[in-house]
């Protein structure tokens, strides 16, 4: 990135100042994330019940959207599953209405079992998507990091990776990945790219993803997708008709690294590194959950949520000059 470089001397530049242009509707829509009504919607009630089951087995009390908007409520205000029952319950009663309340115990049993989707506000006939994609690791805590505190014993489950691929348009978050620490981000690529059922206009990410089955993945999803990945220093062009990588390679080696990142837009990246901050700062850096299906179902949470919110309130900031500062 830019700012790595001539970092001993970037003291003497100006930081970069920029202006919210739609602050009054901005600041409505941050009061909007505090109304129950945002995580509490008529649809929700409406579809309160689960659908009678055919099949052999006992019957759901509470629909999968039931059990989400609970999970969300929660999630949105920093509850615990106890709290959120209670907010619930107190919530239907001050609305007047004569609807059952999933407990704790049935939360995260059905936390275990199923995953939500990410809500998406965009639409198919928005046009092509500029997918960015980037990993970021949130604590566990369990009996093996309790061990490392008290006794200095080393931990096998420290942290799981969350993978995240970003619309860089609107920053919403059209898909996510939870796996171990082990996992390579490079083998995620292709699980991300199948939650996305849209055209791919350009993919862009960080060094980490150089390599041939990042852009086969790409290009197998969307053959025209045009693929902005920093190669390696080291990087030489391949044998026969030079492909993206290689004439990323060449234009670097000529223009220079600054250049070629100013010309292909790869500053974009830096949405998906706000977005993770995001998700750290409002959701948290550590999962709450004990099991690895219920902590799939919690990022799926969180994510929901951070879109949700941002679909209420968007900022558009313009960079100001010299003589409006």
């Amino acid at each position: 990135m830019p700012f790595k470089h001539n970092a001993t001397r970037r003291h003497r530049i100006p930081k970069m100042k920029y202006k919210v242009t739609n602050w009054p509707a901005y600041e409505a829509g941050l009061r909007r994330r505090g109304r129950l009504t945002l995580w509490v919607t008529p649809e929700a009630l409406a579809g309160w019940q689960a659908p009678r089951r055919k099949t052999r087995g006992g019957q759901f009390r509470y629909s999968d959207l039931a059990i989400e908007t609970v999970l969300m409520l929660g999630c949105a205000f920093g509850l615990r599953l106890r709290q959120s029952e209670g907010l619930m319950l107190s919530l239907l009663d001050l609305m007047g209405l004569d609807l059952p309340v999933p407990d704790h115990t049935t939360l995260s049993r059905r936390a275990q079992t199923w995953a939500p989707q990410v809500s998406r506000q965009s639409h198919p006939e928005d046009g092509p998507l500029h997918v960015l994609i980037d990993s970021t690791g949130l604590e566990v805590y369990g009996a093996g990091q309790w061990l490392e505190v008290k006794h200095g014993a080393r931990s096998r489950r420290a942290w799981h990776k969350l993978h995240l691929a970003l619309d860089a348009d609107n920053g919403e978050i059209i898909a996510h990945r939870l796996t171990d620490q082990d996992a390579g981000d490079l083998s995620q690529v292709a699980p991300l790219l199948d939650q996305i059922d849209r055209e791919i206009g350009q993919f862009t990410a960080d060094g980490a993803y150089d390599g041939g089955p990042t852009y086969g993945a790409v290009l197998q999803h969307s053959a025209t997708a045009r693929i902005v990945i920093p190669p390696r220093v080291t990087a030489t062009e391949g044998i026969g008709p030079p492909d993206q990588r290689d004439r990323h390679i060449r234009a670097i080696a000529n223009d220079g690294r600054l250049k070629w990142q100013a010309a292909t837009g790869y500053g974009k990246r830096s949405l998906i590194e706000t977005a993770i901050g995001r998700y750290k700062g409002l959701i948290g850096r550590r999962l709450r959950a004990r099991s690895f299906a219920a902590q799939q179902a919690e990022v799926a949470i969180g994510c929901a949520v951070l879109n949700r919110m941002l679909a209420c309130a968007r900022p558009e900031s313009v960079r100001c000059t010299a003589n409006s500062a």
